[in-house]
Order: C-alpha cells, then structure tokens, then sequence
C-alpha cells in the first residue's frame, strides 16, 4: 500500500508507523489521519503484526496538532465532522495493543494522539502539552476525557487549565508515560515493550485491553462480570491449552490466537 504522509514497517510482531512529515512538525491533517487508519486496517488481520508502534520523523515532532492558519478559518459545523476524534477512537479501540514513543514535542492532537495509545513512552527531550486553551478552544480529541483518565481529575484540570507543557521526567512522575529515556533508547525500550507483550497469547492479550477499557466506563459490579465472561471465553481457548502446557513442561509457549 502507498503512503505519502507516514512510513510503515514490520519487525518481529511489531508494526512501526512512523509519521513523516518533520518540515511541518509532523502535523496530523486529515490526510495523514486517513493513512493511519488504512495501516491499522492493513494490520488488522496480519499475523505477523502483534503490536503498533506510533512514533514521528525526526527527533523535534513526534506529532503536531492542527494547523492553526487552517483552525482560524474552521466553522462550528466543520468541528462536528469526522476527524481526530474518530481516527483516535479506533486507535484505542483497535484489537492489537498500541505504543507511543514520543520522540519530540507532543502538543495539542498530538498529545491527544499519544493518550488514545495503551502505553507512552518518551524521550527525555519531549515536551508534552494541551495548550488549546491559549487560542481560545480546548482539547477536542479526547484530551479532557483520555487525560484525566490517565492521570487523574486534578492533575488533568492543572495541564489543560494552565496549559502548561510539561518535560517527560515530569510526565513520568505523573503517570503520563511509563518510562522517560534517553533519546537513543527510545524506540528500543518502546520495542522492548512491544516484544513482551508480542510473546503473550494474542486473544488474551486483546480480551484484557478490551475489559480494561470497557471496564473503567462503567460501575464495578459489571465491570467484574465482563471481566468474568472475558476469562470465560480464554479458559475454553487453544492457546490457554498451550499456555498452561507449556508452563509444566518448562518450554516458550507457541500461541496461535485460537
């Protein structure tokens, strides 16, 4: 498949999705937002494809938001059409767990971007950000929802609030992003992640993302009956078989999905 806007690749069990566009900061405009989605689309059934990284060119942008000469001229109705919204819901909601390694500065959609990910991890030299409120609109991908989520109610009000852009070491300190790394060691510890979670059984792998995020929306009580049918499903499944075998016979696991 061709793309203009970002580059892909598979490396065992692990498809990097590199935005490629660092002469504009990697800007997500809707083209690149629509390549995106055909990647994950392209992966969807790839067996080869356990883990989605998402990183950007270069070593400045890991993905800037929306142009604010194209936001100035953008109308009320134009917000209410598809957009980052809807390419970050199938992001969170895609089967196959998704990493951001934030390579640079990650502000506005692109923070928001790196939120809809499962797990972030950043570079030292990342700054991360929702400023919105500085030009008058506020976070409109998910920002205000996916933050206070990640972080918390309180700290989510400072950040988008003040508006403040926070270093990673900051960002770590409050659950942000599991890891702050050196840059060399960025998209090896983000691949280090990857390869764990790549030698899990894949269905279990996808039925725990799945209750994890569903689960936090809702009351308790039901929350541990999805929980509940998820293992259910896993304890009549081949790769629990395999699995539980492998372990008594002191052997690595060969899942496949089933």
């Amino acid at each position: 498949m061709d793309f203009q806007q970002i580059v892909i690749r598979k490396e065992e069990g692990i498809g990097l999705l590199m935005i490629n566009r660092p002469d504009v900061r990697n800007a997500l405009d809707l083209n690149t937002l629509r390549e995106m989605e055909r990647a994950l689309e392209e992966w969807r059934y790839d067996e080869d494809v356990r883990v989605v990284i998402f990183t950007g060119a270069g070593e400045k942008s890991f993905a800037a938001g929306a142009d604010i000469s194209q936001l100035h001229k953008r109308t009320m109705i134009e917000a209410l059409m598809p957009n980052m919204t809807a390419t970050y819901r199938k992001i969170e909601e895609y089967e196959k767990p998704t990493i951001a390694a934030i390579n640079g500065f990650a502000l506005g959609g692109g923070l928001e971007l790196a939120l809809a990910c499962d797990i972030r991890v950043a570079a030292f030299h990342a700054k991360l950000g929702l400023p919105e409120l500085s030009l008058g609109i506020m976070p409109g991908a998910g920002g205000t929802q996916r933050l206070s989520r990640i972080i918390g109610k309180g700290r989510a009000m400072e950040l988008i609030l003040t508006g403040d852009i926070i270093t990673a070491e900051r960002a770590e300190q409050i659950g942000l992003v599991s890891r702050a790394v050196p840059s060399e060691e960025l998209l090896p510890v983000a691949k280090e992640y990857a390869g764990k979670i790549a030698a899990k059984g894949p269905l279990a792998v996808r039925l725990a993302k799945a209750v994890i995020h569903q689960g936090a929306d809702i009351e308790m009580t039901s929350a541990l009956f999805l929980e509940k049918l998820a293992q259910t499903v896993l304890m009549g499944s081949d790769d629990k078989q395999e699995g539980t075998q492998a372990f008594l016979q002191k052997r690595t696991p060969q899942f496949t999905g089933k």
